[in-house]
């Protein structure tokens, strides 16, 4: 296993119990360098929406049982946040959240002359992806193809 995948791995196990005492949901975790820095990232979320007294008390709680543990060898910067409305479908939770809601999926590779695709989610397996779009057409994607798949937005 990956360093990078180890990391995540041990902080959500640490993040559990903290997200069942609280009620909150735990999205992601990601462990990223950007810049010459590296974040350890949490993405929590609960019914009604997550606020930053919310985070606060994660990221406090969190940043005890990291500085007890002390798995990660590099210096890193802690961030717990919302995910904000335009997350990304990662797990099975997501996919089934948003049955029926509308989706924007980016392709690597043009389809048909396009890589932006919108439609709602009619279906989904392990392997692909399944919207029906505005003229009730239905695009089947490999989840392989897909580069990004999220909420739609539209402002």
């Amino acid at each position: 296993m990956a360093r990078r995948e180890d990391y995540e791995r041990r902080t959500e196990e640490l993040l559990t119990p903290i997200m069942d005492e609280h009620h909150f949901e735990l999205v992601d975790v990601e462990y990223v360098k950007e810049g010459g820095n590296y974040y350890l990232r949490a993405y929590i979320d609960k019914e009604g929406g997550i606020n930053v007294d919310d985070c606060e008390v994660v990221s406090r709680a969190l940043s005890d049982l990291l500085d007890k543990e002390d798995f990660i060898s590099e210096a890193y910067i802690l961030e717990v946040s919302s995910p904000g409305l335009g997350r990304p479908l990662k797990k099975e939770k997501d996919y089934m959240r948003s049955m029926g809601k509308e989706l924007e999926i980016r392709t690597y590779r043009a389809i048909d002359k396009q890589k932006e695709f919108f439609g709602y989610l009619k279906a989904y397996d392990e392997k692909t992806v399944t919207i029906e779009t505005e003229e009730d057409k239905e695009l089947t994607f490999e989840k392989s193809e897909i580069a990004l798949i999220r909420l739609a937005v539209h402002f």
